[in-house]
């Protein structure tokens, strides 16, 4: 089972496009858990998705609160609440 989870605009450049996540190696099953385990994976990470800077969650393609449920296969993005094009 695995979670892809997409950067975009400043988070993109400091944790790079994307990455795969095992369902096995995180109890994440909500976007907001995997946000904090993504968080307690690096100092890089921890920095980029803090909660402070008011980034957005999507699911699937839409936007969503950090009590959305994971499923087998989607796809998990984080952004700046303003990108460009």
């Amino acid at each position: 089972m695995t979670v892809t989870v997409r950067y975009f605009a400043a988070v993109r450049e400091q944790l790079g496009g994307s990455e795969t996540i095992d369902w096995s190696v995180t109890p994440a099953r909500t976007v907001g858990a995997l946000r904090e385990w993504l968080q307690s994976r690096s100092p890089s990470h921890a920095a980029a998705l803090d909660g402070a800077k008011g980034l957005r969650m999507a699911r699937n393609q839409t936007l969503c609160t950090a009590d959305e449920p994971l499923s087998d296969g989607d796809e998990v993005a984080f952004f700046p609440p303003v990108t460009g094009g």
